[in-house]
């Protein structure tokens, strides 16, 4: 042996648990991998630092660090909470019909298998549902910017993960979910045809807005719902849309391709198109009580959660807080302007401003007095 060479590692010396893997076994499309990671990777630029940014031009200037921290905050713990625990609680084996057994997806035999779907590793598909479920808490700190104690999301995303999240990911995406058997379609993509997406975003981009800009503004009930960045419209407006149009345009064909069967994914154009209209009254169906179940699901958990964390620390910022912004919420600010908005008598920053005024105004006089 060359002695610039370096020895051998024998890896049976190592646990069972940290052998690696054959770096690429013959099941693997390199392709398919790389996209997987590649998507996952733009989904995670949207959270940071995409949102940080979009919500910090968004809200008034006092709540741009709140809305960085909240962002941040999210992001990190979600990921340390989705390889811990979220993640085989939401794709792993079967413990309940509604959750998966609670496991860490951090081994190395586990991150080298084969995915549950596709020709890519454990590895790459953690990656790629944790960056959905890492903005998935990014958009709902949207919704409550300026609003909520920053110590109660603390306490919010961990638990809202576990037990919100989860609930939902694996009743509804994992293979074992008590919800995939019914068959609803869950994204768009790959199941409709071009001219079909193209009206699914023309809709997508007019039908929230005019909710948002027309029926919010004469809804007496909306008027009172405090959402900061207009998330209900933005994403559950949308996201109900959306899954109501992939039932509407969903082609058998395309459909068939993912799932190998013609009668249980059906859309209800082409049901119409083709005399098959059950079938396609049944996919409407079925997207519906998909949307109604997820939305139960998230209002009985989150509310729970509330009110958990609020025998904790509580939920809502205090007025005065409020007021203030980011002085108060974080002991700092984003800019360095002094106006509406600041603790005036007790801020950081008036009491230099208050003697630098004096020292100015002593100076003024002092060169009034000389001139005379």
């Amino acid at each position: 042996m060359s002695l610039l060479s370096p020895p051998a590692f024998n890896f049976s010396m190592l646990p069972s648990n940290l052998i690696p893997g054959e770096a690429n076994p013959p099941w693997m499309s390199k392709g398919d991998n790389a996209w997987q990671l590649v998507a996952a990777t733009l989904v995670g630029l949207q959270s940071v630092p995409g949102l940080i940014i979009l919500y910090g031009g968004a809200v008034k200037k006092k709540w741009a660090v709140n809305s960085a921290f909240m962002v941040l905050y999210a992001f990190a713990c979600v990921l340390l909470c989705w390889v811990c625990w979220g993640y085989r609680m939401s794709f792993g084996e079967k413990l309940i019909p509604i959750w998966g057994k609670i496991d860490v997806a951090l081994e190395q035999d586990y991150l080298f298998q084969k995915a549950f779907l596709g020709m890519f590793p454990n590895a790459t598909m953690v990656f790629f549902q944790f960056v959905f479920a890492a903005i998935t808490l990014v958009l709902i700190a949207g919704a409550l910017l300026g609003r909520m104690n920053f110590y109660a999301w603390m306490l919010f995303v961990p638990l809202w993960l576990t037990f919100s999240y989860t609930f939902g990911a694996y009743t509804i995406w994992s293979t074992n979910g008590m919800i995939t058997g019914l068959v609803a379609i869950t994204p768009a993509a790959g199941v409709v045809q071009g001219w079909a997406a193209i009206a699914i975003g023309l809709c997508s981009g007019s039908i929230p807005w005019f909710t948002m800009m027309v029926v919010h503004k004469k809804s007496e009930l909306l008027q009172k719902v405090d959402d900061t960045m207009a998330v209900f419209h933005t994403h559950a407006v949308a996201g109900c849309l959306g899954g109501l149009l992939t039932g509407l345009f969903a082609h058998p064909k395309l459909c068939y391709l993912f799932y190998g069967n013609y009668n249980k994914y059906y859309g209800l154009f082409y049901g119409l198109h083709d005399g098959q209209s059950h079938k396609g009254l049944r996919q409407m169906g079925l997207q519906l009580l998909g949307i109604l179940f997820v939305i139960a699901v998230n209002v009985v958990m989150t509310s729970l959660i509330c009110l958990l964390v609020q025998l904790i620390v509580p939920l809502r910022m205090s007025e005065e807080d409020m007021e203030i912004g980011d002085e108060a919420a974080h002991g700092e600010e984003a800019y360095a302007i002094w106006g509406q908005g600041d603790r005036l008598e007790k801020s950081a920053g008036f009491s230099d401003i208050a003697a630098g005024a004096a020292k100015s105004s002593y100076n003024t006089s002092r060169s009034q007095v000389e001139m005379v």
